[in-house]
């Protein structure tokens, strides 16, 4: 299995102009993003519109990036659902399909206690037997929040090999899991307490920036992280003007890295307000703006 360190890019599925996903632009984003900083990519996450790829669209896209990039480059598949027996299906689907590890969100919209969030990994667990696992901690898109005390039980589950932790308020070491950072902001937090790296969207704009974080804080040289860090903050921010993915896209369309900036309802296009607050961060760390 291919490590999963550093900077994985939480790639934006690009959609043509008809709503379908357009396989040629997703290719040329991966090898893109390979090329300018990350060390692997997520496929299908909540950045990649998940909830509105069909089970064939994400398997689809993660073969075709898989035979692009070759077998060397770290892939992960986001496989969570709020249905264990559908996330089952879906990991095992992207374990056929070339994936290094799944990305398990928890489950949304049924607010699972404790005891059903564990056996919820433990099930899918046991169905891809020593296939890695990445438990995913987004509250503010599940409504449930797993603090660290159960993260460190989900932590025994042999195969969960890490979590990305979009609580910023509990980052913190779990002892039994890896540490990703979930959000931009906290790319470097995490890697002072010794985590693994971050699954990140800015890295689709500042990618060779945040790789360099990353060769910094691996040398020792936090000082350095820290300074260029500080000018990606405007980046950071806008990458939150409103619901992601909806300013990264706009941004992938207004640097041309994407031919249109395409949703799926109910995500809407970015409006003239936002799009302002993108173009101004772009701008701030020198991204010339083309549309």
């Amino acid at each position: 299995m291919s490590e999963i360190r550093g900077v994985m890019t939480a790639m934006a599925t690009p959609f043509d102009e008809d709503g379908r996903v357009d396989e040629t632009a997703a290719l040329k984003l991966a090898n893109y993003l390979l090329e300018h900083g990350s060390h692997g990519l997520v496929i299908s996450g909540s950045t990649g519109e998940a909830p509105t790829l069909t089970d064939e669209e994400a398997l689809d896209l993660l073969r075709a990036v898989r035979r692009e990039v070759g077998e060397d480059v770290p892939l992960v598949c986001g496989t969570g659902t709020n249905y264990t027996d559908h996330s089952i299906e879906l990991t095992q689907g992207a374990v056929e399909a070339g994936a290094d590890a799944a990305l398990i969100v928890t489950p949304y919209y049924n607010k699972p206690n404790p005891a059903g969030i564990l056996a919820h990994f433990e099930a899918i667990a046991a169905a891809v037997p020593g296939f890695p696992l990445i438990a995913y901690n987004i509250p503010s898109r599940v409504v449930v929040n797993v603090p660290p005390e159960q993260l460190a039980e989900i932590a025994r589950i042999e195969s969960v090999v890490a979590v990305k932790q979009a609580n910023n308020d509990d980052l913190q070491p779990i002892e039994g899991m890896e540490i990703l950072a979930g959000n931009d902001e906290i790319f470097l937090r995490t890697l002072e307490i010794g985590g693994a790296g971050g699954i990140t969207v800015a890295s689709h704009l500042v990618g060779p920036q945040m790789r360099e974080i990353w060769d910094a804080a691996q040398a020792g040289d936090l000082e350095r992280a820290r300074q260029i860090d500080a000018t990606l903050k405007p980046v950071y921010a806008a990458m939150g003007v409103t619901t992601n993915p909806i300013p990264v896209k706009a941004a992938l369309e207004m640097t041309g890295l994407i031919p249109t900036g395409t949703l799926r309802l109910p995500l809407v296009p970015a409006d003239a307000e936002q799009r302002a607050a993108v173009r101004a961060a772009l701008e701030s760390v020198g991204i010339a703006v083309t549309a």
